[in-house]
């Protein structure tokens, strides 16, 4: 219990700094690392909750896909981010109204939520059967949501087509792989035989 009390404090101190670090830093590849580390943190947090489906949906989508496309793509696109951040400085009085009105929101929310008793009764807990939540969540999805899941997918699938199709442009002078022509090619189109004579070259 000590260890785990531990761990929870380790995790939540690192995920904070890191997250002020996002914000606060002036490059831009330093705040997505940070982005990373402070993902990695708030997956610590969910095993230690018992959540590690999600924990392990957290590090395999945001840290493996998301985070590392803002890396690539900052690290790609030449922008001037000293150009971008004049005059953001006017924008922080809103931004902190802003801000303070969200929190406010927040706290009148946790102030006035209450969970109904016939629900209360109704909470089952996750370990039915000795099974992890991972388990569970696998055979309620693929057995009572398998439709919903497979639908889901196929939808995915046509919009990475739909992408793949939208951003395919074809651009003069780059070179592209025709594997009907290679596959075509008979031997006399891939060789030619030249008689040379001692002593001379080709000309």
């Amino acid at each position: 219990m000590i260890i785990a009390t531990i761990a929870f404090y380790a995790f939540a101190a690192v995920l904070i700094a890191a997250a002020l670090m996002v914000i606060t830093a002036k490059n831009p590849v330093h705040s997505v690392l940070f982005l990373i580390l402070a993902f990695f943190n708030a997956a610590g947090l969910f095993v230690l909750l018992g959540a590690e489906f999600i924990a392990m949906i957290l590090v395999i989508v945001y840290v493996g896909a998301v985070a590392v496309l803002f890396l690539f793509v900052v690290m790609m696109l030449d922008i001037n981010f000293a150009d971008m951040r004049k005059g953001a400085m006017q924008y922080v009085p809103v931004g902190l109204a802003v801000a303070l009105i969200l929190l406010v929101e927040l706290f009148l929310l946790y102030q006035s939520w209450s969970f109904a008793p016939q629900i209360l009764g109704n909470v089952t807990p996750m370990n039915v059967g000795g099974a992890d939540n991972t388990r569970q969540i696998g055979q309620v999805l693929y057995t009572d949501y398998v439709f919903p899941f497979q639908v889901s997918g196929l939808i995915l699938l046509v919009a990475m087509l739909g992408a793949i199709v939208l951003t395919h442009r074809k651009r003069a002078g780059v070179l592209r792989q025709r594997v009907a022509t290679q596959v075509s090619r008979t031997q006399a189109e891939s060789m030619e035989l030249q008689k040379v004579e001692t002593g001379k070259g080709i000309e």
